[in-house]
């Protein structure tokens, strides 16, 4: 790109051009916090900045190589699109299963900064390992590179994802008022590194060379570990370990990571054995969570089954929220008018967005809330598959509106990612928080837990419904992809039909008054609002980006 005469520069240029000024600002903000000699910064500690930053950087790498992943598996490994779409949404659901044991081990054995580090090593090393090209093609012996640097990655994932927002509320006692504040100081990290590697990696891996991006993204990985570690003394002693915790012993759980690192090298390439596992490990925990409900009064059995309810609508939403990065990402490729701007840029537009949105439906859900008028959380789901299934159908009836043979306007994707972005906010910030507010404090981790695993299973339907639009032979038409997201989007707005039917008995079900008399009493050590959705000290951090 510096060596283009300005005049030859493209959008795609430009584009990647303003990212780095943007990119360099905010590590101009970085460095003043860093030199300041005072213990706060704008009214908080420093620690949370070091924390945005750390955040910021495997952000940058994660969503970066996101970006590319299915260019890389189809035109450089060679895999058919329906394949490809499979190994993505694979993929993406072992990272949001991974949280589960990372998070378990840190909590009960290595602490959140031990589990962060650990997590960082294995995603640095996972990025670096992308970037081995070799020569490409399923015959190339460097494809099991590939498949290390997967693993990699989805373990890393599990032990960094699970506790670096943790720590975040360890720097602020419970009642602080800062606490809200200081989460959305940390979602804005998350999202601005989602955008800006979104479209660094992106550009540089579909201009120069994949080993260029994916280069990009693990120095990003590398550079918010070296924040991290450098940071320690700014986290006033958050994160350590729980009880003493011998050297044999930490060896022995990084020896469980490195453990986890081999299954899902070979996970990861039998997705077959993925969906099985999926669906034993999914009638295993929904059996276990109806026999803990069923022991409850009443009330609590009651707001159990509302938990059940709105969990049960994460695969469908998530599997087709998630199409962004696989099947809508070759659709961009190959049938949309974008100009010089490369496909993988315009998975920048969700963060983009929900940075331009989020403090507006945040304000707007408060404002409802004052008059009595704000949705139940069992409606705002209803609403956010109302939307996904609207934002379907809009791509769909665009493109036929402007001919099947002829390039899709550019507008339309916008308009895709902008009704995504919205049902995205109706859902995910407000199903972390009616997780957090109703289920019982013995079961909340296990709750949460659910909560992500569905979030799993609808990643890796993502990869099935990407699948189905390759066809019989496996290459995705333009009909084809607009056949089945038509399909898709009627089946979102007709579940959102029901949900919203059904959300004045789920809410009922919630006994939202009695809650809030039961938590004013101090059954619960978190005091939170009553009133459905309204964000609190966790909700501001997207589940998707957490």
């Amino acid at each position: 790109m510096g060596l283009k005469d300005l005049s030859l520069w493209n959008e795609g240029d430009w584009i990647a051009v303003i990212a780095l000024v943007l990119l360099a600002g905010f590590l101009a903000v970085g460095g003043m916090v860093a030199a300041s000699k005072k213990p706060e910064f704008l009214a908080h500690p420093k620690g949370l900045y070091m924390l945005f930053f750390a955040e910021m950087w495997e952000r940058f790498s994660f969503y970066g190589m996101r970006a590319l992943l299915i260019f890389y598996l189809v035109q450089h490994w060679a895999f058919a699109d329906d394949k490809s779409n499979v190994i993505y949404g694979s993929y993406l659901s072992l990272v949001y299963v991974t949280p589960m044991l990372g998070g378990y081990l840190a909590d009960r054995y290595l602490g959140q900064r031990k589990a962060v580090v650990f997590g960082g090593l294995l995603l640095a090393l996972g990025h670096g390992f992308m970037a081995v090209e070799g020569v490409g093609g399923q015959d190339d012996p460097t494809i099991n590179v590939f498949w290390l640097a997967l693993s990699l990655i989805i373990v890393g994932s599990g032990f960094l994802k699970a506790n670096i927002s943790v720590m975040v509320g360890h720097l602020y006692s419970r009642t602080d008022i800062r606490r809200d504040p200081a989460y959305t100081i940390f979602y804005m990290g998350i999202n601005v590194g989602a955008a800006l590697g979104t479209i660094l990696v992106g550009y540089l891996g579909q201009t120069l060379g994949w080993g260029w991006g994916f280069g990009l993204a693990g120095i990003g990985m590398l550079l918010g570990l070296v924040v991290f570690v450098l940071g320690k003394s700014l986290l006033n002693g958050a994160g350590e370990p729980p009880a003493l915790l011998t050297k044999a012993r930490e060896y022995k759980l990084y020896a469980v990571g490195l453990g986890g690192v081999a299954v899902m090298w070979g996970l990861i390439q039998y997705q077959d054995v993925i969906q099985t596992l999926l669906i034993i490990s999914g009638i295993v925990l929904l059996g276990y969570v109806l026999y803990e409900s069923f022991k409850l009064p009443k009330e609590p059995r009651e707001r159990m089954f509302a938990i059940l309810f709105l969990i049960a609508l994460n695969p469908l939403f998530w599997g087709l929220f998630e199409q962004a990065g696989g099947s809508m990402n070759l659709f961009t490729d190959r049938f949309v008018e974008r100009g010089d701007v490369p496909a993988s840029l315009f998975q920048s537009i969700n963060p983009i967005y929900i940075i331009l949105l989020a403090p507006i439906f945040a304000g707007l859900w408060q404002w409802l809330g004052m008059r009595g008028r704000e949705p139940s959380a069992p409606a705002k789901f209803g609403l956010a598959l109302l939307q996904m299934g609207l934002a379907n159908l809009a791509l769909v009836w665009g493109a036929e509106a402007f001919g099947v043979a002829a390039m899709t306007p550019v507008f339309l994707v916008f308009l895709y990612y902008l009704l995504a972005t919205t049902a995205e906010l109706c859902l995910s910030p407000v199903g972390l928080s009616a997780m957090n507010r109703l289920a019982p404090s013995f079961l909340a981790s296990l709750i949460m837990g659910a909560w992500f695993y569905m979030t799993a299973v609808g990643n890796f339907l993502a990869g099935k419904i990407g699948e189905a639009t390759g066809g019989h032979d496996g290459e995705m038409t333009k009909q084809g992809l607009l056949d089945i997201y038509g399909m898709f989007g009627w089946i979102s707005v007709g579940a959102a039909t029901l949900v919203l039917l059904a959300s004045p008995i789920i809410k009922r079900w919630m006994h939202l008054n009695t809650l809030e008399d039961e938590r004013m009493a101090g059954e619960s050590e978190l005091a939170e609002p009553a009133a459905a959705g309204v964000k609190t000290s966790g909700e501001t951090v997207k589940g998707k980006r957490n």
